[in-house]
């Protein structure tokens, strides 16, 4: 049983070799691999799931072994990554279809499957940097063929993961040397002294994989440029199950967080401004992909929040919204493609009427961002409402953060429907139709798990959020009784019914769903912000462009100057000079003698008082 722990790895790995040297024209045999590896390893993995299981090989030495481990935890996000990664491959194939790269997107496509595999197995951190950093190359190869203009999207993602993730090398490499191991199992390191900056470093790694802010930017600029599979897979599912996977296990495993100490803290503050800052961009936006981006940015604070409490409830809270999360946000994003692959755009001011010319795709909209709302009964109410309670407990500044945040992502997602779905429809949409059934089938199987993971939250929560802490850290406590809090969930709904209220309202203002949020957008405290925001003002990446262009500026102008001095300045002093040193050449030797007297004199002195000094 342990050696099959490699094969979730292999699998795909060898499947991403064959759709490579497969030629173009055998395009079907490309998307059959692609099809069987996917759901080999789902299939595998499920046969795994419920057991333990561990196999280490020596690799480059003691601390570095090549150590693979299945437990509770990793078998669930291993499950979910192949389960995903399935469903949204069958998506790929019909929407796929005209495109170009299909050989490297396919490559690309199994490749980030094994890695994220070989990620969440690892119980080396080494091993585990190795799979990560692994993914960061895929990372790039995915947005930059993605369009013609997309390499500029590919680096800005390249550059910021990098700086997170040698970061987060720097923490792994600090860890070992405070814990003595690489294993981690084996870690378990108290929060003081040298452990907080591990701590902070390795936190920094897997925020940024999450997609936290600040280092949350590229994901705009890809779901422009990049093809909505990889916005499906990637953003909204592998990038949050791998980065709050870490995040947990460095809160409860490598270190002992606790909420009397200041990173909880710090955590919770970098949720609630994640949570905030990103949904009020995503209420602004014009294009489908580019709004669901901000809200994929948005509910990674709630996870981080949730797991930042450092209470039991917040945690699994955390860990059952990065998994509703994963469903409804991926969803979200294969209706955007669906749209765009019928009509040819995702620009909001284009669309409309789309309801009954695709019914089904408006039901898995409706559906999906019901959920992400946090709309009772469907998963994303329950998780936040665990979620709203930890928060709470910490700070009522904290629970406001994520109430707020739940009335603007349900008034951006009222305005995106609206704007999408209702209203007239354009000339050039009047031809549009359904999207196919191997584009619908993901769609309404993810659609269910939102009613089901809600309707039956009980399920998920016991059987695959709870073995995740142990009833040690759970001391008995259930949090599947519905309603959990009767006054958060009375709060939550009439929050709901404002942000109705608030487009009903927009929307008379403005006479269009699309613009029923403009109101907002001009309010006097944020219109300076917004008009700013909008032009990358906030963006740390062109924040840090201009810097380095104007330090190379002055640099250059420095370079500049100390050329001109040795080459201006110093170059006609020593002209000079010696144009008086060869005018006092007169071949009298009495005037060399006396040169000769001087200097001597001279040295004299220097040594004389050089001496006496001592």
């Amino acid at each position: 049983m342990n050696k099959l722990l490699f094969l979730p790895i292999l699998i795909p790995l060898a499947a991403a070799l064959g759709t490579f040297f497969v030629p173009h024209r055998l395009r079907k045999v490309r998307e059959c691999i692609t099809l069987s590896a996917t759901a080999a390893n789902f299939l595998l993995t499920l046969f795994l799931f419920k057991n333990d299981c561990v196999y280490i090989l020596p690799w480059l030495g003691p601390s570095f072994e090549f150590s693979l481990r299945l437990y509770r935890f990793s078998a669930f996000i291993m499950l979910a990554v192949n389960g995903f990664g399935f469903l949204i491959s069958l998506y790929s194939v019909f929407f796929m279809s005209a495109k170009a790269h299909l050989r490297q997107f396919y490559s690309y496509f199994l490749i980030t499957i094994a890695f994220a595999c070989g990620a969440v197995l690892s119980d080396n951190l080494f091993l585990m940097l190795f799979f990560w950093e692994g993914l960061l190359l895929v990372l790039f190869g995915m947005i930059a063929i993605g369009s013609n203009h997309a390499f500029k999207a590919a680096t800005k993602a390249f550059i910021i993961t990098g700086i997170a993730d040698l970061c987060m090398m720097i923490g792994i490499a600090l860890c070992g040397y405070l814990a003595g191991t690489l294993t981690m199992s084996k870690i378990n390191l108290p929060l003081q002294g040298m452990s907080v900056v591990a701590f902070i470093l390795l936190m920094i790694g897997a925020i940024s994989k999450a997609g936290s802010m600040p280092f949350h930017s590229w994901i705009p600029d890809a779901a422009i440029a990049s093809d909505v599979p990889f916005m499906a897979l990637v953003p909204a599912v592998l990038e949050k199950l791998l980065g709050i996977y870490f995040l947990t296990r460095i809160s409860l495993d490598l270190f002992q967080l606790n909420p009397a100490s200041w990173l909880s803290v710090l955590l919770m503050i970098i949720g609630s401004g994640t949570i905030l800052l990103a949904v009020m961009m995503a209420l602004i936006q014009k294009n489908y992909k580019r709004l669901l981006s901000y809200h994929a940015i948005s509910q990674v604070g709630y996870m981080i929040l949730g797991i930042g409490t450092a209470l039991p409830i917040g945690i699994v809270g955390g860990l059952f919204h990065m998994i509703n999360n994963a469903i409804y946000k991926s969803a979200l994003f294969l209706t955007a493609g669906s749209v765009e692959k019928q009509t040819g755009t995702a620009d909001l001011e284009v669309l409309g009427g789309l309801m009954k010319k695709m019914p089904v795709t408006f039901v898995c909209f409706a559906v999906t961002a019901v959920s992400i709302s946090g709309v009772p009964p469907f998963n994303g109410f329950f998780s936040k409402e665990l979620i709203y309670e930890a928060a709470l407990s910490r700070g009522l500044i904290f629970y406001l953060a994520a109430i707020i945040g739940s009335f603007f992502t349900a008034a951006s997602f009222l305005k995106l429907g609206h704007a999408v779905f209702f209203g007239g429809v354009s000339e050039k949409n009047k031809s549009a139709q359904e999207a196919s059934w191997g584009m619908l089938v993901p769609m309404i199987v993810l659609s269910l798990f939102c009613i089901l993971f809600g309707l039956f939250n009980s399920v998920p929560l016991a059987k695959l959020i709870a073995p995740v802490l142990g009833q040690e850290r759970l001391h008995g406590h259930s949090f599947t009784v519905f309603p959990l809090n009767l006054k958060l969930t009375i709060a939550t709904v009439i929050v709901l019914v404002l942000a109705f209220l608030n487009h009903i309202f927009g929307v008379k203002m403005s006479g269009s769903g699309l613009h029923a949020a403009d109101h907002i957008r001009r309010a006097p405290l944020l219109r300076g912000v917004y008009d700013r925001a909008e032009r990358r003002f906030f963006d740390p990446y062109d924040v840090g462009r201009i810097f380095l262009k104007r330090m190379c500026a002055i640099a250059f102008w420095v370079d500049r100057k100390i050329d001109w001095l040795y080459e201006g300045v110093v170059a006609k002093f020593i002209v000079w000079l010696a144009g008086v040193i060869k005018r006092r050449h007169t071949e009298n030797y009495s005037v060399y003698l006396g040169w000769a007297l001087a200097g001597l004199s001279l040295v004299v002195v220097f040594l004389f008082y050089s001496i006496k000094g001592r």
